[in-house]
């Protein structure tokens, strides 16, 4: 089980952070716009740790806050009302940036290019897989091993480690093990994800 299938939980426990917003007169493409800022502060984090761990830290935190906002604009946006095409255009668009320049960080922070080219691809085809269900007439497709919040907490929780943990005893780093993860789990997802898809319209 994903941690997308968690979302109904997750719903319950924005309550309090939706009311805020609500009070706040903020709105959900506002909060789309801070998680992808907080995302781009952690793609910088993740540089910057390949010179000081520490910064590792930072960039997890980062990219936790990142995936709470990213839950937030969706409940906040049906709270409201005003949930609609153009924000969820816009929500997934962001999101995909966000995916980018935080693999990028990771990938330059560790000096493993070719690595981050295969994890991005494989994160990219998850998402694209997804959403592509949904333009032929399917429902989205969140399911496979690997979605977005697994992403998300696999990424933060590997952030914390590498800030205290600088190699491991196959010669590669903690991030290098984890862009490992993204390039093959990640393309096994998006292909569970057409198997799925495909068998529906079949």
């Amino acid at each position: 089980m994903t941690l997308d299938q968690l979302r109904p939980v997750a719903d319950r426990l924005l309550g309090p952070f939706v009311s805020a917003s609500v009070r706040l007169g903020v709105t959900p493409d506002v909060v789309s716009v801070v998680a992808f800022v907080l995302a781009g502060g952690a793609g910088g984090a993740f540089y910057l740790g390949g010179t000081d761990p520490i910064w590792y830290l930072v960039g997890g935190l980062l990219v936790f806050l990142n995936g709470w906002l990213d839950l937030l604009d969706g409940a906040l946006a049906r709270e409201l009302g005003t949930d609609s095409l153009a924000g969820d255009l816009l929500d997934h668009v962001l999101d995909r940036y966000a995916d980018i320049v935080i693999i990028a960080g990771l990938a330059a922070g560790v000096g493993r290019f070719a690595l981050g080219l295969a994890a991005v691809t494989g994160v990219l085809m998850t998402s694209y897989l997804g959403t592509q269900a949904q333009a032929v007439g399917l429902d989205r497709v969140y399911g496979g091993l690997l979605g977005r919040a697994d992403r998300l907490a696999l990424i933060g929780f590997t952030g914390a480690l590498a800030s205290v943990v600088t190699a491991t005893p196959a010669g590669l780093s903690v991030v290098s093990w984890l862009l490992v993860v993204f390039a093959v789990v990640g393309h096994v997802t998006a292909l569970q994800r057409f198997y799925y898809s495909w068998r529906s319209l079949a």
